[in-house]
């Protein structure tokens, strides 16, 4: 059953609000979390190199594979037929997996076995990344506008990924499918950064945009000029400690990094009016953050094994949802989409009347597309899905 948002509340006349649902089947840490194809599946990859694709309207694995032979840093989705895996064994893949083939793979979870080789969907790409840290790979598209233009039929939409460099705090952009390596950005002048922990790339008004996250607790933002340089436009140590996660808010335009101290900062993009500033929040190491669809609430995933909802505009905590028995490193809202936000908002007797009008899995299947789900991967291999607010 869904928990209702008054249950997140800490009440001592309430009861501690529970998961809708727990995914077990990984026997290694929990490192990724993403949603895709509009929520209707998940993926999970772990320390010793596994993702699973779980169905999420019945809350089972579709396919599992070993997709890499060391931590499994990020996964990802490029349209509805692409995953992105990247790994701690220095290669980034993107494998395709159409829902028509789903059918043809393992649902044999790393729990029940973890010697057996599985079917792995075909590789389409695999970039070397010459480099051995923890910084997963951001990516965006290749252009500003996500629409494809052709004569008349669908094409391919490229996109650049970011990764790190060889060097101490250098990042790579690279773009695919012609996996041509379009720039590299440098580490801070002055600087002793140390690694790279965090990247995002985006697309802002006169050029591409990169946000950095550095060991040494630095958070930077470069842009790329009419020369096709990069130049820094905001540097900030707002940490004490290494940065461990980041993650853009469109509204307002800015960017919140958290990390292996207790504090939370939100900094401004370029040509924004938002103002830098801290949340002690008492509560080291929070592994992982990431907003949600409609930018109103942020969560991170702590070391003590919680995961933690704030606003977005006060940057106050909202919600502890407790579970986990160890850390939580992983953390992934479900994106809704605009038509399923402005479905949820019609009046409820015609909400009801659409629903008796679908079948038992119909429902299961309208209830993952326009669920706010929040999952969370532990230590623990086992992912927790939050349904809140």
């Amino acid at each position: 059953m869904a928990t209702e948002a008054p249950h997140l509340i800490q009440s001592s006349a309430l009861p501690p609000a529970q998961p809708a649902y727990v995914l077990r089947g990984h026997t290694a840490q929990i490192h990724s979390v993403h949603f895709l194809r509009n929520n209707l599946r998940l993926l999970s990859g772990d320390a010793e190199g596994w993702v699973a694709l779980w169905d999420v309207p019945i809350r089972r694995p579709v396919a599992v594979w070993k997709a890499h032979q060391d931590v499994n840093l990020g996964v990802g989705s490029w349209g509805d037929d692409k995953i992105i895996t990247h790994g701690r064994d220095s290669k980034l893949h993107v494998w395709q997996l159409r829902p028509e083939d789903e059918k043809d793979f393992s649902t044999v979870l790393p729990v029940n076995d973890s010697t057996t080789e599985r079917k792995q969907p075909w590789l389409l790409h695999s970039l070397t990344l010459n480099t051995l840290n923890f910084c997963s790979f951001a990516m965006c598209p290749a252009h500003p506008s996500k629409t494809a233009m052709g004569s008349g039929e669908a094409q391919e939409e490229s996109i650049l990924v970011a990764t790190p460099g060889v060097q101490d705090g250098f990042i790579n952009i690279t773009s695919l499918p012609g996996e041509v390596r379009v720039a590299t950005i440098p580490t801070l002048k002055d600087v002793n950064t140390g690694m790279l922990m965090a990247v995002s790339i985006l697309h802002q008004a006169g050029g591409l945009t990169a946000i950095a996250g550095y060991e040494s607790g630095h958070a930077a933002v470069w842009q790329q000029n009419a020369t096709s340089h990069w130049q820094t436009v905001y540097v900030n140590k707002a940490h004490s400690q290494p940065v461990l996660s980041l993650d853009i808010c469109t509204q307002p335009s800015c960017f919140f990094t958290s990390s292996a101290d207790a504090v939370i900062a939100r900094h401004p993009l370029p040509g924004s009016k938002v103002e830098t500033k801290y949340v002690q929040t008492k509560h080291a190491g929070q592994q992982a953050l990431a907003f949600r669809s409609d930018q109103k609430i942020f969560a991170t995933a702590g070391w003590d094994g919680r995961a933690r909802v704030y606003s977005t505009q006060s940057m106050k905590q909202l919600a502890v949802l407790k579970w986990h028995k160890e850390g939580c490193y992983a953390l992934a809202f479900a994106e809704i989409k605009e038509d399923h936000q402005q479905t949820n908002g019609s009046d409820e007797e015609g909400d009801a009347m659409v629903k008796r009008d679908l079948t038992v899995s119909q429902q299961r299947m309208e209830k993952a597309k326009t669920t706010h789900w929040l999952a969370a991967g532990s230590k623990d291999g086992k992912i927790s899905l939050w349904d809140i607010y």
